[in-house]
């Protein structure tokens, strides 16, 4: 996708940041949009749908946790990437972000190099994952049209739910995804189901396609874990 057709957020209560950031990304030809608090950062999202958010930690009225939790909720936005600044001594703030919904950090001080170069590999794992509702990672290809999964060169038709739940993880390798988060996009909360159906569900998902990408992050969630 031409960077002319790519919206990219920015909050950040910091003007100079603000500036940096948005100034060097719109150089690049993206399409950008800014915000100074976290609901801000919502109200903007929720109107033009970006493709990318970058979010600072520190807001004022709601900060980056509370805001990425609430943008996690917006259907419109489940395939928005996400990432948070960070600085670069703050892991606590990083690993929070990651369970919070976000899918990578960028750490201050901010380089403009490393930006750009953070910005394309965030945007290329997203936006060159999916093509024509084909995902293709590795050995395994998932065909949300035909609801068909190929691993390994064998074909495999999957219960709606559990394809579903491949798909969610699979459209943002690496991300941990939270319970509740994966109840809410693959269950919906009106739907009564068991404390133990995410876990039958990644147990029949191993078993049968014969892979170990799909990862327990104890207390937390699940994640596909994937390097190119």
């Amino acid at each position: 996708m031409e960077p002319t057709k790519i919206k990219i957020l920015i909050a950040d209560d910091e003007e100079d940041i603000l500036e940096f950031v948005s100034y060097n990304l719109r150089k690049e030809g993206y399409h950008v949009y800014t915000a100074k608090n976290g609901k801000e950062a919502i109200k903007k999202a929720r109107e033009h749908i970006p493709h990318l958010i970058i979010l600072d930690v520190m807001m004022p009225e709601m900060d980056g946790m509370e805001t990425c939790r609430e943008m996690r909720q917006i259907s419109k936005l489940n395939d928005t990437i996400i990432t948070f600044l960070t600085a670069r001594d703050e892991v606590y703030s990083q690993i929070a972000g990651l369970e919070a919904g976000a899918d990578d950090y960028i750490t201050k001080p901010i380089k403009q190099n490393l930006l750009i170069s953070k910005i394309k590999s965030l945007l290329r794992r997203q936006l060159d994952l999916k093509l024509e509702d084909v995902y293709v990672l590795g050995n395994i290809v998932i065909n949300s049209e035909q609801y068909k999964v190929t691993c390994n060169g064998k074909e495999y038709e999957l219960p709606k739910k559990e394809f579903e739940l491949l798909k969610l993880l699979a459209t943002k390798p690496n991300r941990v995804f939270t319970r509740d988060e994966i109840f809410n996009r693959v269950w919906a909360y009106n739907e009564i189901v068991g404390d133990k159906t995410i876990d039958v569900h990644i147990h029949k998902l191993r078993e049968k396609l014969g892979i170990d990408n799909i990862k327990t992050i104890k207390g937390i969630g699940y994640k596909y874990e994937y390097r190119d």
